[in-house]
C-alpha cells in the first residue's frame, strides 16, 4: 500500500494508526504548522506518518473522497495516499490531492496576513482565500 517515497521516509517518523488518532495527530500537525486545521477533512485514515527531521508527512486512507468547501464552493479529491513535506506555514511537494482533477502542489499561509491560504496547483496557478474557508467543520 506505501509509496516507494513513504517507506524511504519511514525510518525515523512518528507513525500513528486507526481512524480517530490519525484525525487528531493531523489537526494537531495543521495547528502546530500555523495553517487551518480543516484543510485535510477525511475520514477511514489508517495511517498518519510524520518524519519530523526531513519533514515529510503522509497519509494513508481505506479509499479515494472528496469533499467540498463550501465557503468557496470547491471541491478537492483525496486519493488514498496523500503525501507532501511540511515546514512552518507551508505544505509543498503535495501528492494525490485534486481541485476539479487539477494537482495541488503547495499550500501556504500569506506571510503579511495569517488570515489568508494560498493553494497552488501543478499548472502554475494559484489562487487565494480566507482561511475560514478551511475551518475544521463538526
Amino acid at each position: 500500500m506505501a509509496s516507494q517515497l513513504v517507506e524511504s521516509h519511514r525510518a525515523g517518523a512518528e507513525v500513528l494508526r486507526g481512524d480517530e488518532v490519525c484525525k487528531k495527530q493531523t489537526v494537531e500537525l495543521l495547528e502546530e504548522l500555523g495553517l487551518p486545521k480543516g484543510l485535510f477533512p477525511m475520514d477511514d485514515i489508517v495511517e498518519v506518518g510524520y518524519n519530523h527531521e526531513s519533514g515529510f508527512v503522509w497519509i494513508h486512507r481505506k479509499k479515494k473522497n472528496e469533499h467540498t468547501f463550501k465557503k468557496i464552493n470547491q471541491t478537492v479529491s483525496y486519493d488514498p495516499e496523500v503525501t507532501a513535506f511540511v515546514e512552518k506555514g507551508k505544505i509543498k511537494k503535495v501528492t494525490g490531492v485534486k481541485i476539479e482533477e487539477v494537482s495541488l502542489v503547495e499550500i501556504y499561509v500569506d506571510e503579511s496576513s495569517a488570515d489568508k491560504v494560498i493553494v497552488k496547483t501543478n499548472t502554475g496557478v494559484s489562487d487565494t482565500h480566507d482561511a475560514a474557508a478551511f475551518a475544521l467543520e463538526e
